[in-house]
């Protein structure tokens, strides 16, 4: 997955880091576009790539989920 600054990789690292931001974010009583947008804000992604996090984290569980 490339992220919007050039096209360099988003590691599975830092994937998760965002997964685990946007659980945190709807865990906390916002709801999920809000939460979605706010990944786009503070890790400077796109809403396609935050959904497709999404996706990846909860068919993997990742944690917080597994």
């Amino acid at each position: 997955m490339t992220d919007d600054t050039g096209g360099q990789q988003l590691t599975e690292t830092r994937r998760k880091e965002i997964f685990l931001a946007l659980v945190d974010a709807q865990d906390h009583n916002m709801d999920v576009a809000r939460s979605r947008r706010l990944m786009v804000e503070r890790f400077g992604v796109s809403d396609s790539q935050v959904r497709q996090i999404e996706r990846e984290g909860m068919e993997n569980q990742w944690p917080p989920l597994g």
